[in-house]
């Protein structure tokens, strides 16, 4: 027998599920938190990520601005078409930041253009959860140096806001590697009588397993990066999601 006239046609039998909930992520070259975005929305929610072209540089402004290239990051965010995402996510911190808030709003127009569903990028989603928050005064950490940290409270109090604390690490590599212990401490740091809420920069810095405890520690609302982050892009894409921690998933 031939064996064309073996195969069988079964195209109308074939049935389908139902698509399944998605985020698009665009993520720096360095992004190694794959894991903590998949805890974090949960398993009714896929994440799809790509990252922009590697570079030899570590984290700085420098690196902040080069991440932050509408060519590269529009090419990443088209990447994600296939899997039909309902919002696309930049996650990065220093990326949407480093361009002030004018840098921001056309970063995620970019992204929009590109994609073609609703887009959110980490600062900008930092944003809305500190107005969702109703809060004014802010305390800052961050894995960064002392430059990378002082843009994010220029682009802060450019939003409107009042910086009231602050610490940072210092560190240009291995922010991934940070354990929670050190994260517990950078937030006691940061924190200040006056600040209403703490925000840890970073999509790189993991936060999940001890952001329970540093709200229960400080007695206030925390935020951290990817929990806005996520949190922003599930409104976006209007998907049934939640966080599995923190003042916003609750």
């Amino acid at each position: 027998m031939d064996q064309r006239e073996m195969m069988i046609e079964v195209k109308s039998e074939v049935q389908f599920n139902a698509p399944r909930q998605g985020i698009g992520v665009v993520a720096p070259y360095d992004f190694a938190l794959d894991d903590e975005y998949c805890r974090w929305v949960g398993s009714d929610v896929s994440i799809y990520a790509t990252r922009t072209p590697y570079l030899e540089l570590e984290v700085s402004l420098e690196m902040a601005e080069a991440v932050c290239s509408h060519e590269e990051v529009t090419s990443g965010a088209r990447s994600l078409i296939a899997a039909h995402p309902s919002a696309v996510l930049y996650a990065c911190t220093s990326g949407s930041f480093v361009g002030g808030r004018a840098g921001e709003r056309a970063l995620r127009q970019a992204i929009e253009d590109a994609a073609g569903v609703p887009a959110v990028t980490t600062s900008g989603a930092m944003l809305a959860a500190l107005e969702t928050l109703g809060v004014q005064h802010v305390a800052i950490a961050t894995p960064y140096d002392r430059p990378v940290s002082d843009q994010l409270a220029k682009f802060v109090t450019e939003s409107g806001y009042d910086v009231v604390g602050g610490a940072f690490l210092g560190l240009s590599s291995r922010i991934a590697q940070v354990d929670s212990a050190t994260v517990l401490r950078l937030a006691q740091a940061a924190d200040s009588e006056e600040a209403e809420v703490v925000f840890l920069s970073c999509t790189n810095l993991r936060t999940i397993d001890v952001l329970a405890k540093i709200e229960e520690d400080l007695g206030k609302p925390v935020l951290s990066a990817n929990q806005v982050s996520l949190w922003a892009a599930l409104r976006a894409g209007g998907l049934s999601g939640t966080l599995c921690a923190g003042s916003l998933g609750r």
